[in-house]
């Protein structure tokens, strides 16, 4: 016999039986399972090492600098997340703020996105990619009248480590990987506690309508986007785009950057039961029919399920799927009048 594997990783998937696998049938054994599993997937993810660790910790904020573009005014923050690691994110305002505003924050994946989102190039070629993929996300946003939190991802930009900087490698993302391990914590839990405490300073600082805060990024700031809007239930509406799939399908069968591992997340449950701690609120999966690392099959294949998690807790209409016509990128056409048919509610 020869050695497949693909086929004894996949038979490795298919023998796994998920301990948090979706099998409600009211909305009762619905809410006892989301508790359940949210606290089990907190638990996976580091994040209750990293609050009992960081328990005494008072995170504190600075403003580096501030412009007016003449649309909209960008701000340029650091927050101290941790007592090592302080995160640069980029504040968008429009200029005229009456009341409370929606909050929208927009975390980045594997590129200069950070600046991209917050519609910042250095080169005509720069901006072509950035408005072919629809990446300055951030900047859409604060075209909606939005405050707007454009955060560095953890494991980029100044949290590389050193050799990272001085190699100008786009990522550090090894590296969080296998010393979060050493410590039982994940780059994705790390990503996690960095939005929560941006949400955190932002309800403190800003003038945000707690009812009307969204997070939507692309790749692996869908990722976050998914995971977050998962664990913290104060984000009332998610739209990851180019990552909602299956697993198995996905990180589990194509190459992807490590970051985006986490141990035994699938004996707890497949994407789609993730996904299904965000309802009743909001999701809109955005996903390209051509994105070769996230397969539009499996695409389909998740969101049947989640839909099923959405009916029975009650709001069936409240996830959606937005399907654009190429690859991995962003695709702005649904994502704005979803979040609008939402925040123009309340």
């Amino acid at each position: 016999m020869s050695y497949s594997s693909t086929t004894h990783f996949q038979t490795l998937y298919k023998k796994t039986n998920p301990e948090f696998g979706f099998t409600a049938k009211t909305p009762a054994e619905f809410t006892i399972w989301q508790d359940r599993f949210r606290s089990r997937l907190r638990d996976v993810l580091g994040l209750n090492r990293i609050q009992n660790d960081l328990k005494d910790f008072q995170p504190s904020a600075y403003q580096l600098g501030e412009e007016d573009t003449g649309e909209f005014i960008r701000q340029r923050w650091v927050l101290q997340v941790e007592p090592t690691v302080p995160l640069p994110f980029i504040l968008l305002k429009p200029k005229d703020i009456h009341g409370l505003l929606p909050l929208v924050l927009t975390p980045h994946g594997h590129s200069k996105n950070t600046e991209l989102y917050a519609g910042i190039v250095t080169s005509p070629e720069e901006e072509q990619f950035m408005l072919e993929g629809d990446r300055d996300i951030a900047v859409q946003a604060v075209r909606e009248g939005y405050l707007v939190i454009a955060p560095t991802t953890r494991g980029f930009g100044e949290t590389r480590t050193e050799q990272g900087k001085t190699e100008d490698a786009q990522n550090s993302c090894r590296d969080l990987l296998v010393h979060d391990l050493l410590v039982g914590r994940t780059p994705t839990g790390d990503r996690v506690w960095d939005i929560s405490r941006l949400l955190d300073w932002a309800l403190e600082s800003l003038p945000v309508d707690l009812e009307r805060i969204a997070i939507t990024g692309n790749s692996t700031g869908g990722t976050i986007s998914l995971f977050a809007a998962a664990l913290d239930e104060r984000i009332k509406l998610s739209a990851p785009g180019s990552y909602f799939c299956t697993f198995a399908g996905s990180i589990g069968s194509i190459h992807h950057c490590e970051c985006n591992y986490v141990p035994g997340l699938l004996t707890l449950g497949e994407m789609a039961d993730i996904a299904g701690l965000i309802a009743p609120r909001p999701f809109m999966a955005i996903n390209g029919k051509e994105d070769p690392i996230y397969p539009i099959d499996e695409v389909y294949k998740a969101f049947e399920q989640l839909k099923k998690i959405y009916a029975v807790s009650g709001v069936p209409e409240n996830v959606e799927l937005f399907v654009g016509e190429s690859g991995h990128r962003y695709y702005k056409a649904g994502v704005w009048q979803f979040m609008r048919r939402y925040f123009s509610q309340k």
